[in-house]
């Protein structure tokens, strides 16, 4: 017996050695839920089990989220010269830097990290901030905007997908950019912010683009900006503004009944929805009554219908509340790549023990699929 526990002390326990390690997946190891699903792995197995302990760690942590190649990354972005260019002011006032970027960098970033297809869109809001109501400027940079996504497309057919851009607050030149872009251009869809200038999404003003979309069954990508309001509030940094219009959005185009009115437009929302997910049960539970026409199916009903992306926003508490208000099924693989490394996005997925092998091969890949059905070709 003596003879025995000494050999077992010279030995350590492969689970004990895997926890230690952590090296298989690079990533860290303290994550609570990882290593309590270790442990139940672990006594399910039994002292005498053939398989690793790395190898059940591997199996707890969802192994499917790194190696996995063919994942789209639906939240994407680019940044053209002649759009660095055109918003170099307002790049100098906020201080924000933008790396040197080109189509090789983000296939090399995409590559990298086992991503076969990324739909990519603007970044900042110059479209939007360069103008008020009715601008040729606006127009015209969301045309060269869109023309240069198209010609990504065009020479990276299976690499790149395009959401194009509308010079919104202006309506007239928004219709016009949206049988442009998706007649001519091809276009996958239409990127649009969660709100413009003093208007939220759902501002009436906003309905004729809403109808076409709805008519054309569009996919609609939503990424978050800042409102006049809420850009320089004093003592704060601005950081959660993003995630705060976002929720902002969204009950905008609930209060006006755009999502009821418009239910063949297919809305991404970026970061796992933002403040939304945490806030939506106060507004299932206190919308009032009297607005209850423009939600007749009911506001649960409303928000199971919307697609959200992991962009940078995979830590457990916001993917946890995500999954209270939708299903798997609505959730799509972001990144926000290559304003945002992949792995700021990935090393917190990797981690995230609430989903099944299934539900991972639909966020990576599958859901996308069923979105744009061209990826399947």
């Amino acid at each position: 017996m003596e003879r025995s526990m000494k050999k077992a002390e010279r030995v350590p326990a492969a689970g004990r050695k895997s926890a230690n390690s952590g090296d298989a997946l690079k990533m860290p190891v303290d994550s609570i839920a990882s290593r309590r699903i270790f442990l139940k792995m672990l006594a399910a197995a039994g002292a005498g089990a053939a398989i690793s302990g790395r190898e059940l760690f591997a199996q707890a942590i969802s192994p499917s989220v790194r190696p996995m190649r063919g994942r789209v990354d639906v939240h994407h972005h680019m940044f053209p010269p002649f759009y660095i260019e055109a918003m170099k002011d307002q790049l100098a006032a906020s201080g924000f830097t933008l790396r040197q970027w080109s189509p090789a960098i983000s296939i090399d970033m995409m590559d990298k990290h086992g991503i076969a297809t990324a739909f990519v869109s603007q970044v900042q809001r110059l479209v939007m901030d360069s103008m008020s109501g009715r601008d040729e400027k606006g127009r015209s940079l969301a045309r060269k905007h869109n023309e240069y996504g198209a010609q990504m497309v065009r020479d990276f057919p299976t690499r790149f997908g395009h959401f194009a851009t509308l010079p919104l607050p202006d309506t007239d030149g928004s219709l016009k950019e949206i049988a442009y872009s998706l007649d001519v251009l091809k276009a996958d869809g239409i990127a649009l912010w969660t709100s413009y200038l003093d208007k939220w999404m759902g501002d009436p003003s906003f309905a004729p683009v809403y109808e076409e979309l709805n008519r054309r069954g569009a996919a609609v990508f939503v990424h978050p900006a800042r409102a006049s309001c809420c850009r320089n509030l004093n003592g704060q940094s601005g950081i959660i503004e993003y995630d705060i219009d976002t929720a902002r959005a969204i009950d905008s185009l609930l209060w006006d009944g755009t999502l009821a009115k418009n239910p063949n437009i297919r809305f991404i929302f970026s970061h796992s929805g933002g403040a939304f997910p945490v806030l939506a049960a106060r507004i299932i539970d206190d919308f009032p009554k009297n607005r209850a026409a423009n939600a007749p199916n009911g506001v649960d009903y409303e928000f199971k219908k919307l697609y959200f992306d992991t962009a940078h926003a995979g830590r457990a508490p916001a993917l946890d509340a995500l999954k209270d208000i939708v299903p798997v099924s609505q959730i799509l693989y972001g990144s926000d790549a290559p304003i945002r490394n992949y792995e700021l996005t990935d090393d917190w997925l990797v981690q995230y023990a609430g989903f099944s092998e299934d539900d991972w091969k639909a966020i990576n890949r599958g859901n996308a699929e069923r979105l744009f059905p061209r990826l399947k070709s």
